[in-house]
């Protein structure tokens, strides 16, 4: 039986682009599609969405031989500034949501990327290793 936790993780990193640019980039799936894999060696997702508050996103990463589907519904559209989702997978628990923020600094725009809700610490701690590959895969496309 999976139970939700209160388990959270927070990923931050400062990227060399405008905060407009890294917004949009969470918003149009052919951007979406180039850096949301959480190993470097998975191919591209196939992506579609529907950027509006109340609008779902489908994800559908493969792993292998394993098709591995997520999606979601935008909870919070505040351009260049905020974009909250929830986020559902084979993996989450109910009340799973991601929220993302950007922030103008020197040097670029610091993302931080919060996620809430997991079944355990181990998916806890594999998630937060994927969304630092997928920082890190959005920092080098930008």
């Amino acid at each position: 039986m999976t139970t939700t936790t209160d388990l959270a993780l927070t990923v931050s990193r400062t990227i060399d682009a405008p905060p407009e640019a890294l917004f949009n980039a969470w918003l149009d799936p052919v951007t979406l599609a180039r850096f949301m894999r959480p190993m470097a060696e998975m191919p591209a997702p196939t992506v579609s969405n529907d950027p509006r508050v109340g609008g779902r996103f489908d994800i559908l990463m493969t792993a292998g031989e394993n098709e591995i589907p997520h999606w979601g519904t935008y909870t919070e559209i505040d351009p260049h500034k905020r974009l909250a989702f929830t986020w559902q997978s084979p993996f989450s628990v109910e009340g799973s949501t991601v929220t993302l923020t950007f922030k103008p600094v020197s040097g670029g725009t610091k993302v931080d990327l919060t996620h809430v809700k997991f079944p355990s610490e181990e998916s806890r701690d594999n998630h937060e290793k994927g969304w630092t590959a997928i920082l890190a895969m959005l920092m080098e496309i930008h």
